[in-house]
Order: structure tokens, then C-alpha cells, then sequence
């Protein structure tokens, strides 16, 4: 295990063709020129152009890294937020820390923040919830962020290189993600990894003490850091680690019911069904908007019936979502038959049954991908399916539990439970039953 503060590198803009900023303090451009003001770089030929307030260019081979002076901070503009999901959008952000500007072998241009892990958390807890959410709820996710975090890093030391995980064979397409595309850095800004949204989100105190006071602190289970996981709303039971990634069972994630009282594990369609359409006493069961106000960025606050949600289709409407999504041509709509749940209700594999195709598609995030045009927001749900006199669908109606895959830490049930008066430890311990909190530096 490390026994000092990490410097990470984080993936803020990838794969672009040309950005633009502002270094707002003094930094020093590949170890020579010493500068401020406006920026705008590409990738050219191989090398980086990098041309200050519009009058000097620095060209070099590969990538330019600019170094701060003393507590510098650069802003980029037309930072991409929420990828492919409902709540996408651009952003202008601020960040601590170095800057690099690396020229990819396709010609395209990365911008990547060197930044301590502690800075680096001030974000992440700023950018996933409100800065002025309940502290001992900040503090609680200061140590599950940290934790993921720094298992990452292990990963990582153990495997560098880490292939897009796929499985495909006959009727079958079953794929799930992780950190398999980020060759480069260490981790990406977005919600892929942890949401990073610089500094400009750290509006309190709060988030500040949260994590120092929590410094160096990580969740552990059989001596190992935890590979912590954690999503917006569970939907009244958390899930397990294989549902949404590989074949592995980990076992400090498995699935609870969030509330204090044990709820029975969903092992039926009927079951399913049943808790899908109920509205249970739960945690994350947050209706209160000045409650919801407290604890969620403001962006997250466009996103309502997150703990139950339902969405229509007509038939056609749905085959063309398919078809854009996966690829394929299932001709005729036939069927949405789930294969596999997991405890929570999540479907872990789907029955897509048309007229000319037939495939099973998995895990949770895939089939959240295909069945919209950006996602569901999670994959608890059931179908009920309104047919014609030739039995043929008409229209679908999904109804559906939760925001996200559900794993580890329910960020809403988290800061519910804190808002009721419990600390930062029995809030990660709920969670996170299996493990122990343990201080590396």
C-alpha cells in the first residue's frame, strides 16, 4: 500500500483538435518560458503548437507540460461534461495544478492536469454532490472516492495496459466499462471515472475540511484498498460488483437494502415487479426539494423521478433507438425479455427479440445504452408491453427503479442518512459492511 500523498494525472479534454484557456497565474512552458494569459494549442504534424496571448508560439515534439509557479491555476473552455448522457453538456473550468498538452499518434490532442490526490478530491467530492452538503456525508465520500481511487492506482502498477472488456458469441453481446480506454492518464474528468470539474464547484468550507480531515483515510477488506464504487441513487437496494463489470465477486460489494431495516433480495420477476412499483421507506427515497437542493450539484437537479421513473415508447420509436445504438436490425420489435437480475432488480442480461435478429445483451450499462438515446437511468426495470390483435407491440412501457449502476455508496441515501444525524464512518460502514477504515498517510 502507499504510504504518501499520490500525484495523479487526470484526462480533462481527450482526443481533440484544438483547445483554448487561460493561464490565470504565472507557469513555466517546458521548463523555459515563464508565462500567463490567454492560450490556445493543437496538435500539428506531431508536435504540440502551443501560441500565448496571440503573439508567441512554443512547438514542440510530442507534448509541452506547463508547470505552475506558485498555487496556479489554468481555465479551458468548452469542457465536456456528462458524455453521452441526459445531462451533457459544455462548461468552462478552472483546475489547479500542471498542465500537459500531449499529441495523440492519431494526430489529436489530450489535455491532462497533474494534480496531489487531496487537491484532487476537493473536486470530485464538489463536482458529484453540492459543496454544501451535510460534512459528515462529504466526509464519507472523501474516503470512498479516495479509496477507489487508490486501488485504481494499484490496478494499474499490476496491469498498465487493460483491454476493452468484451464478451461476444452466438446470440450473445455482453460488454461493461471501466478505465479500459485511458492509455495516457491516470483516470478521465468525467462521470466515467469520478467527476472532476476543477474548482470552480468548491463554493464552501465544507468540502475543504471534509477531506483534510479525512486525509489519507481509504476503506480496506483482507488487506487490500477497496476498489470503492458508488452511484447517485440505488432505488432502495444497492447491487452487486458483478452485475455492472466482470465475472468477480468482491466481497465489501455486495448488495444491502439502504435503510436501516434488511429488505428481502428480489429473486423473482414478480418480486421484481412488485418493489419496482411500490415507493419503499428507504434512504435515497428523497423527495424533499430543499433537501435534494442541499445535496445535488445543480445540473443533477434537472434529472427528477430518479428513485421511480418511467419512460414510453412506441414501437417504431424504440426498433430506431436500437438500431442507432447496437448497430443492428432486429427488424420487427417482438420482445424485451430480462434474462438475468441481479439482487437489486438490475437486469444483468436482456432478450432482445425481433423479427429477423434474437440477441442477449449485457451488462447493466449496455442494455441502459441500447434501450435509449443516451441512457436509462438505470437498468431496474420491467417492460410492460401494450400488443394489436396480432399480438404485435404497439407501444412499451418501462418502468424502472434508481440513478446509476447501484454499486457500493448510494451518493443520495449517503447524504440522507447524514442529514438524519449519522457520522461519516457508520455512513461507510452501511455501505461497505466487509471493510475497515484505515489511515495510509
Amino acid at each position: 500500500m502507499i504510504s504518501e500523498e499520490p500525484i495523479i494525472t487526470v484526462g480533462i479534454i481527450d482526443h481533440s483538435i484544438e483547445v483554448h484557456g487561460f493561464l490565470n497565474d504565472e507557469y513555466v512552458v517546458n521548463g523555459v518560458d515563464r508565462v500567463a494569459g490567454e492560450f490556445s494549442a493543437r496538435p500539428d504534424n506531431g508536435f504540440v503548437l502551443l501560441n500565448l496571448n496571440g503573439a508567441k508560439d512554443v512547438r514542440a515534439n510530442g507534448a509541452i507540460k506547463c508547470v505552475g509557479v506558485s498555487a496556479s491555476s489554468f481555465s479551458l473552455k468548452d469542457v465536456a461534461i456528462g458524455s453521452t448522457f441526459h445531462w451533457e453538456r459544455n462548461e468552462e473550468q478552472t483546475f489547479r495544478g500542471n498542465l500537459r498538452l500531449v499529441c495523440r499518434n492519431d494526430g489529436t490532442l489530450t489535455v491532462i492536469n497533474e494534480i496531489p490526490v487531496e487537491d484532487y478530491l476537493e473536486s470530485v467530492i464538489s463536482s458529484e454532490m453540492n459543496a454544501d452538503a451535510p460534512i459528515e456525508f462529504l466526509k464519507a465520500h472523501a474516503v470512498v472516492s479516495r479509496s477507489w481511487l487508490v486501488a485504481m492506482l494499484e490496478r494499474i502498477k499490476e496491469k498498465p495496459s487493460i483491454a476493452a472488456p468484451r464478451a461476444a458469441s452466438e446470440g450473445q453481446i455482453v460488454r461493461w466499462y471501466d478505465r479500459e480506454d485511458h492509455d495516457i492518464f491516470d483516470v478521465c474528468a468525467d462521470d466515467h471515472c469520478q467527476r472532476y470539474h476543477g474548482i470552480t464547484k468548491i463554493l464552501s468550507d465544507n468540502v475543504r475540511n471534509a477531506v483534510a480531515e479525512t486525509r489519507g483515510m481509504v476503506i480496506v477488506n483482507d488487506g487490500k484498498v477497496c476498489d470503492a464504487r458508488f452511484s447517485k441513487a440505488c432505488g432502495g437496494f444497492t447491487e452487486e460488483y458483478e452485475t455492472a463489470w466482470e465475472e468477480k465477486h468482491v466481497p465489501y460489494l455486495e448488495s444491502i437494502s439502504d435503510s436501516a431495516a434488511q429488505h428481502p433480495r428480489l429473486n423473482t420477476e414478480q418480486e421484481v415487479e412488485e418493489w419496482i412499483l411500490s415507493n419503499p421507506n428507504v434512504y435515497c427515497n428523497v423527495a424533499n426539494k430543499k433537501t435534494l437542493q442541499q445535496i445535488l450539484p445543480s445540473f443533477d437537479l434537472e434529472t427528477t423521478n430518479f428513485f421511480r421513473w418511467a419512460i414510453e415508447y412506441q414501437r417504431e420509436e424504440l426498433e430506431e433507438i436500437i438500431r442507432t445504438k447496437s448497430g443492428i436490425d432486429f427488424g420487427i420489435l417482438l420482445d424485451l425479455v430480462p434474462v438475468q437480475r441481479g439482487p437489486s432488480g438490475r437486469i444483468v442480461k436482456l432478450k432482445i427479440h425481433g423479427s429477423k435478429r434474437t440477441i442477449v445483451v449485457g451488462k447493466e450499462l449496455e442494455i441502459r445504452r441500447w434501450l435509449s438515446e443516451s441512457h436509462l437511468y438505470s437498468s431496474a426495470f420491467i417492460v410492460m408491453t401494450e400488443r394489436d390483435d396480432k399480438n404485435v407491440p404497439r407501444r412499451f412501457l418501462i418502468y424502472g427503479a434508481g440513478w446509476g449502476h447501484g454499486v457500493g455508496m448510494c451518493q443520495i441515501g449517503a447524504a440522507a442518512m447524514a442529514t438524519k444525524g449519522c457520522d461519516a464512518r457508520t455512513i461507510v460502514n452501511h455501505y461497505f459492511p466487509k471493510a475497515n477504515i484505515m489511515k495510509l498517510y
